[in-house]
């Protein structure tokens, strides 16, 4: 039997799990929104104990980054993920995961070849392609401002 591409799109569709889409994006809302909100508790409460807006935003991202760490090494954020989605995918707590992720999965090769190496995989093209669009929007943003 020859498989086309037609006909293997067709098999695929019969055997792959159905999704409802509007639970998954309610879900994602919620989620993301929840971990956004949990942010914003966070950088409330260090405003209360005396911090500046500035020194209170950089401890909330290094909190939600600690926290990210934390659960992905517990396994509580691939579950969280399960049911959520994107909604985990909000840019400090997902981009900790994935850098978590990597090492953690790498650590039996070694703290150097494995962890040290394997961390970057994730971390090198959202630096790379970050980087680049700042710069880019930095010359446009030049160009508009004149």
């Amino acid at each position: 039997m020859k498989v086309t591409p037609e006909l293997y799109s067709d098999m695929t569709d019969q055997v792959s799990p159905k999704s409802d889409h509007r639970t998954n994006l309610i879900s994602a809302f919620l989620v993301g929104g929840a971990i956004c909100a949990f942010g914003e508790i966070i950088m409330s409460l260090l405003e209360a104990f005396g911090l500046d807006s500035t020194a209170s935003g950089a401890w909330t991202s290094i909190i939600l980054v600690g926290l990210s760490a934390v659960c992905t090494g517990l396994g509580w954020y691939h579950k969280l993920a399960g049911h959520a989605g994107a909604g985990t995918l909000v840019p400090v707590t997902g981009f900790s995961n994935a850098i978590s992720s990597a090492a953690i999965e790498a650590r039996s090769e070694g703290p150097v070849l494995g962890i040290g190496v394997k961390i970057f995989t994730i971390a090198g093209p959202v630096i790379l392609y970050g980087c680049t669009a700042a710069a880019l929007y930095g010359v446009v943003y030049c160009f508009m401002s004149r």
